[in-house]
Order: C-alpha cells, then structure tokens, then sequence
C-alpha cells in the first residue's frame, strides 16, 4: 500500500482529505479491508505464525521454561511483522515504479531491483515509450456522489486491441515474495472496478478532471524472478458489488463498538470496573 499525499489513517482505517471541501471519503482498500479482507487474513496470520514456531521450537521451548510471557508476546506478534514488512517493500517497489515511469531517479534499494526490473522487462516486451504511453501514475481519483477514493498505479496504452489497436488499461501492482506470478484474488477485480467508474481524477494542482475510459483492467503481478499481467473483469456488475461492500464497511465503521445490557425487572446495574484494555 502506498501512501497518498492526501490520505489519512483513522481509527476507522484509510480515509481521503477532499481539496473540495466537504465529508472525507473512505478509500477503497479501507472499504475491502474491512468487508472482505479481515476475515481472510486469520487463516493467514496462523499459517505464518506456526510456521516462526516451528522454524524456532528448540529456542522457543528452552526459553518457555524461563521467560514465557515475552516468548508468548513474540509469537503473537509474528503475522504483525511479517505483514509490516511485506507492505514496506511494496510501497518501495511501488514508488521505484512510479518514478520509473516518470522518468525520475530511482533509489537504489537492492530488495526493489529485483522487482523494478521485471517492472522494466515488462515494459520493454510490450514496446512501451514512456512519454507516449503512458496516461498516469499514482493517480487518486474521487467519487463524490458515493464517498469512495483511490488510488490507480497505472494507467497506459497497450496494443490489445483487434489489429494491435492502442488500448486504455488499468493496471494495479501486486507485489509478493511466495505467491505465484499468475495468481490472483476476487477482491482485486472489485478494486480495480471501484478505480475505473470513479467520477474524477485530480490533478496535481488538485483541481478536477474527468475518470478517463478505461478500455481494459489488470492486475500486474511483479515478483523477484517473474512478472505476468492478469486480465480481471472489473465491469459494472464488479462495481456494483463494490457499492455494496462499500455500503457495509461505512455502517461497521460508524457502528457503536458495546450496547447497554438489558436488565431484568427489578435488577440493578453492577458497578462498573475498571480496567486496562491491552494494546492490539
């Protein structure tokens, strides 16, 4: 996940600042999250999790009989790092590849070649010219009316069309170290639907302009040693599924986090206790 200027971090999750004025507008990583990605993540924070202890369960167990609490508090925090450090090296891939595109400097970060340079191969096999080709980087783009953001990684001309004819794509990075090349999830059309039906885009002096038409969407996978571009249907019936997660994720966020008991006739409330409430 990259960080867009005019983001912010809520308690609720990612919301957008609007230039405009009015409401700030969930975005539409926050609104998966939420609704789709949360309940994915514990199967995986337990895979990775016993794969650290068993990877380390001669140390863990030596240190168990002398120092439990701090060993339990490092293994629970296992799926926390391992994601923190995944999502630090996609946003540096994605910046790398942003200031390619633009023709900017790069910053050399051994861990990023690898997958700058299938970014890069990428583009070569396809004929890309930078300056021809390409429409936007790193784009945010609004959707007032239903009080959605984003942001698109790319969007460029490719020859896809019948007789090699020049086509408008939306593309999203996927970067991972373990997952295969070709692989992809549901959600990933539904983002990219979210992107493309926005109503405008903002310029870099943040005034507006219209979503351009996008022709085709994809998500492109780079990895250290691979690359592929997946073709995913982000059409409108994909927009409209969105709309109703979007509609789910904003009254979980606005929902009250405890209700009062009710009491039975007669019963009076206990005193209320005080306690410490543990950080996540």
């Amino acid at each position: 996940m990259t960080n867009p200027r005019l983001a912010q971090d809520t308690p609720q999750g990612r919301y957008y600042t609007d230039p405009a004025g009015g409401t700030a507008l969930v975005s539409v990583t926050n609104v998966l999250d939420t609704a789709v990605n949360k309940r994915a993540l514990v199967p995986w924070g337990v895979k990775v999790t016993v794969e650290y202890v068993l990877a380390n369960l001669p140390s863990i167990t030596l240190r168990l009989v002398t120092d439990a609490t701090t060993v339990v508090k490092e293994i629970k925090a296992v799926h926390r790092e391992v994601k923190e450090t995944a999502s630090n090296l996609g946003d540096r891939i994605h910046t790398a590849a942003e200031q390619h595109v633009l023709g900017a400097p790069v910053a050399d970060d051994p861990e990023v070649a690898p997958y700058l340079g299938q970014l890069i191969h990428w583009l070569d096999m396809w004929g890309v010219d930078l300056g021809e080709h390409i429409e936007a980087t790193e784009c945010t783009v609004f959707h007032r009316r239903l009080g959605y953001a984003g942001t698109a990684d790319l969007l460029i001309w490719l020859p896809t069309g019948p007789d090699k004819v020049m086509e408008l794509w939306l593309i999203d990075y996927k970067t991972s170290a373990t997952r295969s090349a070709k692989s992809v999830y549901p959600e990933n059309t539904l983002q990219l639907a979210a992107l493309r039906y926005a109503e405008v885009v903002l310029l870099p002096d943040d005034t507006d302009a219209p979503m351009p038409q996008i022709q085709r969407t994809g998500v492109l996978n780079l990895r250290a040693k691979s690359h592929a571009l997946v073709e995913m249907p982000a059409g409108r019936d994909a927009h409209a599924a969105f709309r109703g997660l979007l509609q789910g994720a904003r009254w979980l966020h606005d929902a009250p986090s405890t209700y009062p008991a009710l009491l039975a006739p007669g019963q009076t409330a206990p005193a209320r206790r005080r306690t410490t409430r543990k950080a996540a």
